[in-house]
């Protein structure tokens, strides 16, 4: 199928490792200018040499998505770069476990910030553009734990459902000027090569991370795996490129009658 992506200019949110980068690059392997938008600047850059190798033209912005500012930022670089915004992927996100008795009121605030606020900032950082232009693909990555819930990242889990009521939302609002908005619902996905792609700040290092040591286990531990994945129809993990293709599907010329719609990517983990 022709995606209908060559020349346009993206945008990652979290672009620089695991899902962010797994989605920058399959957009760049369509022939689309990416820019990376994160706070990991060794690997964003990284990234964006990755995705003009691959065939796209690759471009780095640091950004904090938590900051209006560093959001609208992020978009007037992207434009003064590469013409124009034709995709917002809202990839930016990251859970803390702990039963919501343990949550300080600072990390619920924090969460929200991170996994549902940012979005809010980027989104209206590109509007004014895209409805100026009479059009837009917005995508934001969501989680299983806004569909079913998750007793172990119980905030996590409020902002994730609260993204896909946004995306509704949202593309009520702006579906006459040429937009769509969608989901994509991850459930377990990690990085193709750990000790590569996580920098210092990332959650899936192995020294440094909340999850690396943990997924260091199941990665080198094939009955880890299996044990783990007793409750999935596909027996593997999730990879970064199963989520950058129905992205990538839904920024596409192919979706262009689909809008406000929840696309779950969970190898079966459930099936809403």
């Amino acid at each position: 199928m022709e995606t209908g992506l060559a020349g346009k200019s993206v945008i990652v949110t979290g672009g620089a490792s695991n899902i962010g980068r797994g989605i920058a690059l399959a957009f760049a392997k369509e022939g689309a200018s990416v820019t990376i938008a994160d706070i990991d600047e060794a690997q964003g850059e990284k990234t964006a040499a990755l995705a003009t190798q691959s065939g796209g033209k690759g471009s780095f912005v640091k950004c904090d998505v938590t900051h209006p500012k560093e959001a609208k930022a992020m978009t007037d670089a992207c434009i003064s770069h590469f013409g124009q915004i034709d995709v917002l992927v809202n990839n930016v996100g990251r859970p803390v476990d702990g039963p919501l008795t343990t949550q300080s009121r600072e990390s619920i605030s924090r969460q929200i910030d991170l996994n549902l606020i940012g979005m809010v900032n980027c989104i209206q950082a590109v509007l004014p553009h895209m409805i100026s232009r009479k059009y837009g693909r917005i995508v934001n990555i969501g989680s299983e734990a806004g569909r079913i819930g998750d007793p172990k990242r119980p905030i996590y889990s409020a902002c994730k459902g609260a993204v896909i009521s946004l995306t509704k939302s949202v593309a009520w609002e702006v579906g006459e000027h040429g937009i769509t908005v969608n989901v994509v619902c991850p459930h377990t996905v990690f990085p193709a090569n750990i000790e590569e792609e996580a920098g210092k700040g990332s959650m899936f290092n192995p020294e440094t991370g909340i999850y690396g040591r943990r997924i260091l286990k199941f990665v080198q531990s094939p009955e880890a795996q299996q044990s783990y994945l007793t409750g999935h129809v596909i027996k593997r993990f999730g990879t970064p490129e199963d989520i950058a293709y129905a992205v990538v599907f839904l920024a596409s010329s192919g979706a262009s009658y689909i809008t406000g719609q929840t696309l779950s990517v969970n190898g079966g983990h459930s099936m809403l």
